[in-house]
């Protein structure tokens, strides 16, 4: 009958330990920046999903030990310089729907994927609203084609979801 000693104990619960996302977070941030600036024709260019928006709900919600309010801050003001928007709107907006996706999620223990994803998608659809009121008391006037990246931002969710999953949270 096999004896069970430490050392195997202890490969056993190295095993179940998710990989740390120390290297994943800034190269999916680098990634994401890319994406996010990257040139394309301008009628492609409204229906660009919000690549940092993703990036930072998926990090919130799946590595809520490693990215909280400071990094939603951190990739908001990111967004806002490398889009040139007034600065703090984007790290404003990032940080409150941190605050809101947090809120979905503080009680379930247990998320399934397609509750993340309704999560995400209105978290995302707020996105666009608190931004479509900071351009409004601004007194810019918003043209039709800013709600585009509505659809595509949602349906991009499972793809970031895919791409990272193996470093996920529990």
């Amino acid at each position: 009958m096999p004896r069970n000693n430490a050392s195997s104990s202890i490969k056993d619960s190295r095993a179940l330990v998710k990989p740390d996302p120390l290297l994943p977070i800034p190269i999916s941030i680098l990634i994401a920046s890319i994406l996010t600036v990257y040139p394309v024709p301008s009628s492609m260019s409204i229906w660009r999903p919000e690549f940092m928006l993703l990036l930072t709900l998926f990090w919130v919600m799946h590595q809520p030990k490693w990215c909280g309010v400071w990094f939603a801050f951190f990739i908001g003001f990111m967004t806002d310089l490398m889009l040139d928007s007034h600065l703090g709107t984007h790290a404003f907006v990032f940080v409150l729907l941190t605050f809101t996706a947090r809120f979905l999620t503080r009680n379930r223990r247990i998320l399934t994927f397609p509750s993340r994803w309704i999560i995400a998608s209105v978290v995302i659809f707020l996105n666009f609203i608190v931004l479509f009121l900071f351009h409004r008391m601004s007194g810019n006037l918003v043209p039709l084609w800013f709600w585009s990246p509505i659809i595509p931002s949602i349906l991009a969710w499972p793809l970031i979801c895919i791409l990272l999953k193996r470093w996920r949270g529990a």
